[in-house]
């Protein structure tokens, strides 16, 4: 994830304009798992060429190997019954039913009894009232939700000033990026479907190279991350499997 632009406030030229394009490309990312698969959203991906559609290219190894094999799965998504059904029970045993161990929430994997909606939901909820936002309903999607985080990082990283982009780092460094390379190795290892591990895999290399970005700009090397807690951690089975690293899906 390049920035060709002298480091310092996102005011005008490149690094403005690297901004807009991360903070749509963020959007898409929540859209995609915030919703299933459907007919008219498979024919979309494919008509764009997802994920070479977005504004701002990974420049990581890893990063341009999750991409191409995310491009190749989504050439082949077939838009019949079948397979619609296939990525419908997948999407519902990431997102809803907790079938595959990997909730798409913080709480579950920061508090100490894996519960859902408990502390790190409430610091998420107070992160995005300084900011004079808040998620639209908890009781249909909890505060510290990926979808809710992502779409909060994308606002922060739209606005583009200085002050604005050390909140983004600040909120990926003491949330997402504490719990979402275990989720994504969970949903790389478990799901069903190649579309649900690689969009997994994709949005965790993504938000890792977009930290990277933020250190060089803001000029700020980054902090020292708290380790997931062993509990919520993947298993050392699963590990491999995660795209672009193991042996593929």
């Amino acid at each position: 994830m390049a920035v060709v632009a002298e480091r310092g406030v996102a005011t005008t030229g490149p690094l403005r304009r690297f901004c807009g394009l991360c903070s749509a490309d963020l959007d898409e990312l929540a859209a995609l798992h915030a919703g299933e698969l459907d007919g008219a959203a498979v024919l979309a991906l494919r008509r764009v060429g997802f994920p070479d559609s977005l504004g701002v290219r990974l420049v990581s190894e890893r990063g341009r190997s999750i991409l191409a094999s995310m491009a190749a799965v989504v050439a082949e998504l077939d838009d019949g019954a079948d397979s619609l059904d296939r990525h419908a029970a997948d999407f519902a045993a990431i997102y809803l039913t907790h079938g595959y161990g990997a909730a798409p929430s913080e709480s579950v994997w920061l508090d100490d009894e894996g519960l859902a909606m408990q502390g790190p939901m409430f610091e998420v909820r107070r992160a995005y009232a300084r900011q004079g936002l808040k998620a639209p309903d908890w009781r249909l999607r909890p505060d510290d939700h990926l979808v809710h985080q992502l779409e909060f990082v994308a606002v922060l990283v739209g606005r583009g000033d200085h002050e604005a982009l050390e909140t983004a780092a600040a909120f990926l460094d003491a949330h997402l990026l504490r719990w979402l390379p275990a989720f994504a190795a969970r949903v790389a290892a478990r799901s069903e479907t190649s579309f649900y591990a690689g969009l997994a895999a994709l949005t965790a290399v993504y938000l890792e190279e977009l930290r990277e970005v933020l250190a060089q700009v803001l000029e700020r090397p980054r902090p020292v991350v708290e380790p997931l807690p062993r509990r919520g951690a993947p298993s050392a089975e699963e590990a491999p499997y995660l795209p672009g690293l193991g042996p593929g899906w």
